[in-house]
């Protein structure tokens, strides 16, 4: 397959209000190599889009040969970073799927201490929908599920796939519901 045709990205971040790292997610290790160099991009996308409003819709904005679509939340805001060459309508897509599984987990409540309490479904989330830079999955409602361990339809996740807690969890829940069941002659 031509890698020319499969769309990059290169960082995902959730930003509060005053520019500061709530959840990032770099790809681009040539780029982006150390902290210091994150950060800075962190604070020059935060100046650029200070006095901005992005609530409704998306907005898309150049910034050092990169192309980054951000959206606000409340006091956050939302960023996809990449290359200047990449289609700004599957960034768009990608945003739209973090914000919006984001909304469905969190029940719309995206400001800046509900996601740093529920930080790790922000980072399950964005692990859902890309790995090392390649777009897994842009359905909300599919990634949604799949950071709450429940499968891509909503059902039962396979035993084999349940961590030792959720595992462990499962089998008392069935122990429980087979109690039950006994005991009204079933």
């Amino acid at each position: 397959m031509d890698d020319a045709m499969v769309p990059m990205i290169k960082a995902i971040l959730i930003l509060d209000g005053d520019g500061n790292r709530l959840a990032t997610k770099y790809y681009e290790k040539t780029e982006f190599p150390s902290d210091e160099v994150q950060q800075a991009f962190e604070q020059k996308l935060n100046r650029k889009t200070k006095h901005t409003n992005a609530r409704s819709e998306a907005e898309i904005i150049m910034l050092e040969k990169n192309v980054s679509i951000y959206r606000s939340s409340n006091e956050t805001k939302f960023f996809v970073v990449g290359s200047a060459s990449e289609n700004e309508l599957i960034l768009t897509g990608v945003l739209d799927a973090l914000h919006d599984t984001l909304n469905i987990l969190l029940r719309g409540m995206t400001d800046r201490r509900t996601l740093l309490d529920s930080l790790e479904l922000v980072i399950l989330t964005i692990d859902e929908i890309c790995d090392g830079g390649m777009i897994l999955e842009m359905d909300p409602q599919s990634v949604a599920s799949r950071a709450l361990m429940r499968g891509v339809d909503g059902g039962q996740v396979p035993i084999t796939e349940l961590t030792i807690g959720q595992a462990l969890n499962s089998a008392r829940d069935q122990f429980i519901k087979s109690m039950g069941n006994q005991r009204e002659g079933y």
